[in-house]
């Protein structure tokens, strides 16, 4: 087996610290956790390499407030940024956030100029959008994390509905993360019955809703900080198959260059991803009321980009 891939999150908050840990369990890459907060990566690195011997894991984790360690990473994730509270919307976090996402960029550009960047940061589209504006990376390199961990969100709302095996379920959605999100009923199914077939119209509606809120019920009931073991899951996924080059597809934020008559945004959208990152989007036909859905999400997107346009001026949006 040849030298393991090297990947860096940075941001070592519950997201970031959780992912490394993923990351980490799988044995197969090295990880470098960075944050501003002295010694909490520092920290949070070596209480993962001491559950190394119990878990029965090699793999190098290091934890650091520069960059210089992470030169050369593969693939870096962006956790950084505040958490969303209670009442708080996604648009909140804008001002804050996009100031350290341009930030986190510019040095990742500068120590990993050939990494595949994933995003988590929220709003996450607009992150995004920031992320790739900044880099100056080709759009296949640039992938927001968020239908990954919505379609989970789904396949678990389904599974408990009809009391299967999550194993069984595959659930679909499109569009922006948050509460515009499209979720397709048609597309979602249980060991391929579409689960229009397995319950009626009213439970599904409710499934939907439910998922396209999902983040503001864990939010609520945390009352501090938001979710993030199913976040950090998703962003393992995806790191597996970029890494991997497994070629799985998944939803994530791609940039759209006219699919689904979107130009110029990142939305969510079915991607098979692989060595050299977004290497596919998948388009598939919608019914009028699914696309207008679609639209109205990209839209939101588009709003929140226009935002961030005005707070970081001399960025080209």
């Amino acid at each position: 087996m040849g030298a393991r891939k090297k990947v860096t999150v940075i941001g070592a908050g519950n997201v970031g610290a959780t992912t490394v840990q993923r990351l980490a369990e799988r044995d197969v890459y090295d990880v470098v956790m960075v944050d501003i907060v002295e010694g909490l990566p520092q920290g949070k690195a070596l209480d993962l390499r001491e559950s190394g011997p119990v878990e029965g894991y090699d793999s190098s984790i290091i934890g650091t407030n520069g960059y210089e360690e992470t030169a050369d990473s593969d693939l870096v994730v962006i956790t950084s940024g505040i958490a969303r509270k209670p009442g708080m919307s996604r648009d909140d976090l804008l001002h804050t956030n996009a100031g350290i996402v341009r930030s986190v960029t510019e040095n990742v550009v500068k120590y990993s100029p050939n990494a595949i960047i994933i995003v988590v940061s929220n709003p996450l589209d607009a992150m995004t959008q920031l992320t790739y504006k900044v880099s100056g990376f080709p759009k296949n390199r640039i992938i927001g994390m968020a239908g990954v961990l919505d379609s989970a969100r789904f396949q678990h709302f389904i599974a408990e509905a009809l009391d299967v095996s999550v194993q069984d379920v595959n659930a679909f959605v499109l569009g922006g993360h948050g509460d515009t999100m499209v979720p397709l009923p048609r597309y979602s199914t249980v060991a391929g019955i579409p689960i229009t077939e397995l319950l009626s119209p009213e439970k599904v509606k409710a499934l939907c809703d439910r998922t396209a809120n999902g983040g503001a019920e864990v939010v609520a009931l945390l009352k501090t900080g938001s979710a993030y073991y199913a976040p950090a899951s998703s962003v393992a996924a995806m790191v597996d198959s970029i890494l991997l080059d497994k070629k799985r597809v998944l939803p994530c934020a791609a940039y759209l260059e006219g699919e689904y008559g979107i130009n110029g945004l990142f939305v969510g959208v079915p991607c098979k991803l692989g060595a050299n990152g977004v290497e596919h989007i998948f388009e598939i036909t919608l019914t009028p009321e699914e696309s207008a859905g679609l639209q109205k999400s990209a839209a939101a997107v588009a709003e929140l980009v226009e935002v961030v346009k005005q707070k970081i001026t001399d960025v080209g949006l």
